[in-house]
Formats: C-alpha cells, sequence, structure tokens
C-alpha cells in the first residue's frame, strides 16, 4: 500500500481546478513563442535567409528577457475598461493576447525573401505582447495556490505549453508544407482564441499583493518617482534583504541554467533543414512526437518536485540539459536518420520538459506575493537574457566551424549551471 506521501497520493494534485486552468493559459503562453522563433526561423531557412540572419532573430526573443522592465506597470498599473471588469491578471492577459494576433497576422502578411525587415517587426510586436502575457500568467499561476502546489501548476502549465508548441511546430509545419506559410501563421492566430476565451472563464485570484499607484497629491514628477521607488526599486530590495549575501548567487544560477538549451535552440530547425529532413519530417518526429515526451518530462518533473522537493531535481535537470546536448553532436555525424532523430528528441525533449517544470517551480518559491509579477518577471528575464544574447550569435559560429564542433561547445556552455546547482542547492536549499 502506498503511502500518502507516494506517487499516487502526489499526483492528485493534478485533479485541483486551477491546475487544471493553468493548462489552457500555458497554451496560450506557448502559441506565439515557437511562431517568433523555431518554426519562423525553418521558413527564413526555406526562404535562403543566411544563417547569420537567421541565428540574428534569436534577439527577437530578447523581448522575453527585458520584460522585467515594464513588469512593474503590468503588476500595478489599471487599464482602463478592462481592471474593473476582469482583474489585474486577467486585464492584463486579454490585452496582450490581442497584441500578438496582430503580431502574428502581421507576419502572415510579409515574404522573408524580400520583407526581411517587416518579418522581423512583426515578430518583435508578438515576442513583446507574448512576454507582456507571460507576466500576467505567471503571476496568476504564483498567486492562485500555495507553495506545495506550484510544481502541479508548472507541470500544467507546461503541458498546455508543449500542446501548443504541437500546434506552432508540427501544425504549422504542415500547414506550410500543403498550403503556404501565410495560412499557417493565420490558423495560429486564430488559435489564440483559446487563451482569449480562457481569461473570460477563470476567476481573479484572491492575494495580499501590494497596490501600488499614484498619490494624485504632490507635483506630478515627485509622484512619479515614488512610484518607481515602490513598484520596481522595493521589489529588487526586498529580494536582497531576504536572501542577503546569497542573491547574487542565485542570480548568477538563475541567469545560467539554461544557456545550454538556449545556444543550441535557435539553430535547431535550421540544423534539420540543412541535414536534409523533410518539413513533415521535422514536423511528425520533432514536434508531434517531441511534445509527447516533453509533455512525460514535464509529468515527471511536477511528480519530482511533490515527492523529493526542489533541491535533488533541480540539479538532476542541470545535468540533463547539458549531457542531452551532445545528441545532436553524434547526429551531425550519423546523418539525415530518422531512427537516430528519433533518439535524439526523446532525449533533448525528456530533458527539457522535466528541467521546464523543476526550474519554473524553483523561481516561483523565490517570489514574495506582494510582487508577485515584478519579481518573477525579474528572475524569468534574467533566466533567458545571457542564452538569448549568447545564442544570437549561434548561427554565425556555425558558419566557422561544423556543427560537431557547435554543439560540443553547446553541451560545454551547462557546465556552470550543474556547478552553480550544486553549491546553490547545499548553500540555501528549498523545501516546497
Amino acid at each position: 500500500m502506498i503511502s500518502e506521501r507516494g506517487w499516487l497520493a502526489s499526483a492528485r494534485v493534478y485533479l485541483h481546478p486551477r491546475v487544471i486552468a493553468m493548462l489552457f493559459l500555458g497554451f496560450s503562453a506557448g502559441l506565439p513563442f515557437l511562431l517568433v522563433a523555431g518554426t519562423l526561423t525553418a521558413w527564413l531557412a526555406l526562404a535562403d535567409v543566411s544563417m547569420t540572419e537567421i541565428g540574428m532573430f534569436a534577439w527577437v526573443g530578447i523581448a522575453y528577457s527585458l520584460k522585467f522592465l515594464w513588469a512593474p506597470l503590468v503588476d500595478h498599473l489599471p487599464l482602463p475598461g478592462l481592471t474593473g471588469r476582469l482583474g489585474r491578471r486577467r486585464a492584463w492577459m486579454l490585452l496582450a493576447q490581442f497584441g500578438v494576433i496582430a503580431g502574428l497576422l502581421g507576419i502572415a502578411a510579409s515574404d522573408p525573401a524580400v520583407e526581411l525587415g517587416r518579418v522581423a517587426a512583426f515578430a518583435v510586436l508578438a515576442a513583446f505582447a507574448s512576454a507582456t502575457q507571460d507576466i500576467a500568467v505567471d503571476a496568476y499561476r504564483i498567486e492562485a495556490v500555495e507553495l506545495r502546489l506550484q510544481g502541479a501548476m508548472a507541470a500544467s502549465y507546461q503541458t498546455g505549453y508543449r500542446i501548443a508548441v504541437l500546434a506552432a511546430g508540427a501544425g504549422a509545419l504542415l500547414i506550410a508544407d500543403f498550403a503556404s506559410w501565410e495560412l499557417a501563421y493565420r490558423v495560429m492566430a486564430a488559435l489564440m482564441a483559446v487563451g482569449v476565451v480562457t481569461v473570460l472563464a477563470i476567476a481573479e485570484p484572491e492575494t495580499d499583493a501590494v497596490e501600488i499607484g499614484l498619490s494624485g497629491r504632490g507635483a506630478l514628477h515627485r509622484q512619479l518617482a515614488q512610484w518607481f521607488s515602490d513598484a520596481v526599486v522595493g521589489p529588487v530590495l526586498e529580494f536582497f534583504r531576504r536572501h542577503g549575501r546569497a542573491a547574487l548567487l542565485l542570480l548568477l544560477f538563475i541567469g545560467c541554467y539554461r544557456i545550454s538549451d538556449m545556444v543550441l535552440g535557435v539553430v535547431a530547425n535550421p540544423f534539420y533543414v540543412k541535414l536534409g529532413f523533410t518539413l513533415t519530417e521535422i514536423a511528425t518526429i520533432t514536434k508531434v512526437f517531441g511534445v509527447a515526451v516533453t509533455l512525460t518530462g514535464a509529468a515527471l518533473g511536477g511528480l519530482a518536485v511533490a515527492r523529493y522537493g526542489l533541491n535533488g531535481p533541480l540539479v538532476f535537470g542541470a545535468v540533463l540539459l547539458a549531457v542531452t546536448n551532445l545528441f545532436f553532436a553524434a547526429m551531425a555525424v550519423v546523418g539525415p536518420e530518422l531512427w537516430f532523430l528519433v533518439i535524439t528528441i526523446s532525449a533533448d525533449n525528456l530533458a527539457a520538459g522535466f528541467t521546464g517544470t523543476v526550474f519554473i517551480a524553483y523561481l516561483s518559491g523565490l517570489t514574495n506575493v506582494a510582487y508577485t509579477a515584478t519579481q518573477y518577471a525579474l528572475f524569468s528575464s534574467l533566466m533567458t537574457l545571457p542564452g538569448k544574447f549568447i545564442s544570437g550569435w549561434s548561427g554565425a559560429i556555425v558558419e566557422q566551424v561544423d556543427w560537431v564542433g557547435f554543439f560540443l561547445y553547446a553541451g560545454i556552455m551547462g557546465i556552470p549551471a550543474i556547478v552553480l546547482a550544486i553549491i546553490v542547492t547545499r548553500r540555501q536549499p528549498v523545501h516546497a
């Protein structure tokens, strides 16, 4: 008979209503990501855009890494006509979702072969709106349940996210292969309706969050200065007061954790195309099959957090991210063999799903609910900023060395994360 702390008891967390709701919010958050990253780079590769320019499209994703700059606005600024009816989190989610839709429709109406700048501009719009949606969704996820359920919330979010990746990856590639890229992006814009309907259906979480606004007293510049101090400086100071000297170590760890994975990710689809796989093969193996494996990894990550806490899974995840990247180096030698693509995607996506759940739960545990959106946006931005910046040069590195050398380089980039994970979990263990 299994104990109350056993695996079956832990699995019951997935039946919580707000855990289930996160599935749909995760879908809405995940849909735009590939459409301004992996899927878009496949389109660019087929349009004969240079690898250097394709690599630079990774910088479009820097919007996700800079979202901490406007997170205080999302955290505290009311939206006329929306906040009063929907609440802080849902109002910003809805506005951001319509921004994503506009960006995707703009990309659909552009031709990267002759309008690369226009494609980039609409990609930036979609990424900015998507990052804004992430701020509000992350705040909702953290505020909606207690820490014990954060692993399950993260796993549910990852599941919805990866289903969206299936749609934005395999779905878009198959539509492009059999119809056109324009239709593919129009269909993806229509699928954002899932997020819109979800926002209108869920309830706003009840929290003790600090409400910060202009006082209406004194000169406007003094009011703005006070607002900046309370909404922007306050959350940062609170984090440093709470963690003391370890705060810088924690921030360094957050910045390093996913570098290895992100350096590789931007050139993955061009790699498959250059190696000789068809769009249908890429869609079927890396997206359809790959998403199933990722969901398995995400569920295992949620169960691991519920069963063992965060410390062990956090270190194990860092090792997985570095080691699994080496499978791509082997595939560069093996060539366009479907059986080895299956092996590589199995290893890589299992690692991505597991570590995604574990690290989201870890970052959630670092936040103070008084400043949820601002602090989590700071953490998640720092998580992606170094990787996004470095990955912008991935295409140029590929052109200077061969694929094997590049993937070995990507794997080595994961070593600092492993070392820091061990140090952080020993010095400041986290209890879920």
